[in-house]
């Protein structure tokens, strides 16, 4: 996608702000018995880095949010011709063949075969919308030292240090008395401001940042007394947090086109508004934020494009993007919660797989869990592993651990060789240091809920958590075209 596409694609995305309780609200349709011809800059986005590139910039500056992440997949879906499915009607036999649902900030998609071969099973991908943020709390403006900062809470294990000094704005979703649900976004809007070294001589040596005193974005100047918010304040400004008013509310409903008075909720976060940028002596590399995970969902979803736009598939394809990963996962789009059981059982009923034959193809069936992992940091060699150390550009990580934090088993490990061999896509182990234990992902809840076998892979990265993560951009199209070469059976 050329830069200019590019930038015109981001331009449509922010004026469906409003669309989000929408897109999902056709109901069920019939699958004309045609498929796409493969679409040039689909397909060559899974073989060319400078495509993929240009594709994953496009999809992260389209993403601010986990609300977001879902609408775009869903935008892209449409655009291969995957029919939109409402989970609260009924799913029957005319269920499309190629379809996805969405919920909230999380979406689920497939393609079906013309039948289901007596020994099938489902090959499956997940993958994970959400990344950590600040998150603006209820009735967040407050007023201290003549400015407004918003009170915020944090969204999962970011690196705070990296929120300092960086322009960020705000996106989320608005919900309104009716239940409609409206997505929502500004520009550069606010920031967290460090402290001078002048007023704190520890800073370079010791920064420790208190999560509800030093990480307020401030977002106005007041030009006075604020109505409702306090005056004066003492030396630890205790007496100046008393909330002032709704204004970053009332100003995203503006923005999004709402009556203030008609708000039920938002959930709002903050995100950086620095774009994407290649780097590196031959642009090899890619500084963004949300890498983790969105690097995994643009690699599925330029993978399931790709499939969409060629010739049938020979067994069910799903792709779940869950949110809430980065919080546990414990909600009802999370990894935790029944979405992808309750979709899989629907899809399987609709195959004509239910009771005791959808079991047999739960059994038959296979799980890549695809999420970021860390490359070997070559300014902190003793935090990895002394012999195991994958590194930037080498190829998709496969992660293994010994407590189960990742559920890969021997099943599923000879399926993601078999594709990477069939890609032609070098492929790198992860293990930790034993002294520095390592994250989870949601492929333990996913094995533990569906009993699949399941593998872990993902793309290595530097810089893990922060507002502005790096990679390597041939490890992203390995991973695409490996998950590609998977879907196909390999």
């Amino acid at each position: 996608m050329s830069i200019g596409r590019k930038a015109q694609a981001a331009a449509r995305h922010t004026d469906r702000m409003s669309e989000f309780g929408t897109v999902c609200g056709g109901g069920i349709a019939g699958l004309p018995h045609t498929w796409l011809m493969p679409d040039p800059e689909t397909a060559l986005a899974l073989r060319d880095d400078d495509a993929y590139a240009d594709s994953i910039i496009a999809f992260v500056t389209a993403s601010p949010t986990s609300y977001h992440a879902a609408a775009e997949v869903a935008r892209r879906l449409d655009a291969v011709g995957l029919t939109a499915v409402d989970e609260r009607e009924p799913w029957g036999a005319d269920l499309p063949r190629r379809g996805y649902t969405r919920r909230g900030g999380a979406v689920i998609a497939w393609l079906l075969p013309e039948r289901l071969e007596p020994r099938g099973g489902l090959r499956i991908v997940g993958a994970h919308t959400d990344s950590p943020a600040l998150r603006l709390k209820p009735r967040a403006a407050m007023v201290r030292d003549g400015v407004q900062v918003l009170n915020v809470e944090v969204y999962g294990g970011p690196l705070l240090n990296s929120f300092l000094d960086r322009e960020l704005g705000l996106a989320g979703c608005l919900t309104t008395y009716d239940g409609a649900t409206h997505l929502v976004r500004t520009g550069p809007i606010a920031r967290v401001a460090q402290v001078a070294p002048h007023l704190d001589r520890s800073v370079n040596d010791s920064l420790h940042l208190d999560k509800q005193a030093h990480l307020l974005p401030l977002w106005a100047i007041t030009g006075g007394d604020a109505p409702g918010a306090a005056t004066g304040g003492t030396a630890d400004g205790a007496a100046a947090t008393r909330p002032g008013p709704d204004a970053p509310e009332q100003y995203l409903c503006e923005l999004a086109g709402i009556d203030p008075a008609d708000l039920a909720f938002c959930d709002i976060l903050t995100y950086p508004t620095e774009p994407p940028a290649r780097f590196g002596r031959h642009g090899e590399f890619l500084a963004s934020s949300r890498l983790d995970n969105l690097s995994s969902v643009h690699a599925a979803l330029v993978a399931l494009e790709t499939l969409a736009c060629g010739d049938a598939v020979a067994a069910p394809v799903v792709f779940v993007a869950n949110d809430h990963e980065e919080v546990g996962s414990g909600s009802r789009t999370g990894a935790a919660g029944p979405f992808l059981q309750a979709v899989l059982g629907r899809l399987a009923g609709a195959m004509g797989a239910a009771g005791d034959a959808y079991a047999a193809l739960l059994a038959r069936s296979l799980c890549v869990s695809a999420d970021a992992g860390h490359a070997a940091h070559p300014n902190y060699p003793q935090l990895h592993d002394p012999a195991v150390r994958p590194v930037l550009g080498g190829g998709p990580l496969l992660k293994i651990n010994a407590q189960q934090r990742y559920a890969t088993d021997a099943a599923a490990v000879a399926a993601w060789a078999r594709a990477c061999r069939a890609a032609a896509v070098p492929s790198q182990d992860f293990v930790s240091n034993n002294a520095v234990p390592c994250g989870t992902t949601i492929g333990p809840l996913t094995a533990t809920r569906l009993g699949i076998p399941t593998v872990d892979v993902g793309q290595p990265l530097l810089s893990m958590h922060s507002q502005r993560e790096m990679c390597a951009l041939a490890d992203g199209g390995g991973l695409a075209r490996a998950l590609h070469a998977y879907w196909l059976g390999a």
